[in-house]
């Protein structure tokens, strides 16, 4: 980056590119700085030198590859999500989906959801918005069939029945939509609530459950078995 470039509109969603692939790098920053409202803060070769970035810009969202040297996208997600500082940072895994089934490890460890390789500018530019608004990218044609493939090989490490003991009814219903990939104004709609309340009710489960963000929170909807693979 240019030591003496302007600093970024503050009110811009800060992006950090991290992509060992220089053409795949190029291509989205080309797309992102003719966008308002969307500034690149920082590109990074490499895991490691994702989360040096991430320290050094603080950037609202981070696409990250899964597959890169030094240390791969999951570790490098892992670190940034446990990084004192960086507790706002959202991670948008980037996969190629057929042969990424580490998906759902990054999931896992802190990422907030992830985008096909060959997304069109579109879903780009409108999952790195959902990500820097604090939602989590499910679409529920890749996330629930992706997470359901491999939760079913891990049947032998779901979590205890009494990791779910400390949500409310409610909270249980709430999570087991979320779990399906509804959004807020959806889960309002089935449970007769109306968005802000199951909102609400979704905020109470991640923080019972000490998910750090809604992709979390389908994962352990799996894991637990409130949801399964073929729901």
């Amino acid at each position: 980056m240019n030591a003496t470039a302007p600093p970024p509109d503050s009110a811009s969603i800060r992006v950090l590119l991290a992509d060992d692939e220089v053409l795949v790098r190029s291509g989205f920053k080309v797309l992102l700085d003719l966008e308002d409202g969307i500034t690149v803060v920082g590109e990074a070769t490499d895991g490691a030198e994702a989360v040096e970035r991430a320290r050094a810009t603080r950037p609202d969202v981070v696409l990250m590859d899964i597959r890169m040297p030094r240390l791969d996208g999951i570790q490098a997600t892992a670190q940034i999500a446990r990084t004192r500082g960086l507790e706002q940072v959202r991670v948008l895994i980037l996969t190629t989906y057929d042969t990424d089934e580490y998906v759902f490890d990054a999931l896992q460890v802190g990422a907030s959801g992830f985008l096909l390789k060959d997304a069109g500018p579109a879903e780009l530019l409108h999952a790195i918005r959902v990500i820097a608004a604090g939602d989590a990218l499910l679409a529920p044609r890749i996330t629930r069939r992706l997470i359901g493939q491999f939760t079913a090989r891990r049947t032998a490490a779901r979590t205890a029945e009494d990791r779910l003991a400390v949500l409310t009814e409610r909270e249980r219903e709430v999570l087991a939509l979320v779990g399906q990939g509804l959004s807020n104004q959806e889960i309002g709609a089935a449970l007769f609530l109306s968005p802000a309340t199951a909102r609400t009710h979704v905020s109470r489960a991640m923080a019972k459950l000490g998910a750090r963000d809604r992709a979390q929170l389908v994962v352990i909807a799996y894991r637990t078995g409130l949801v399964s693979p073929g729901t």
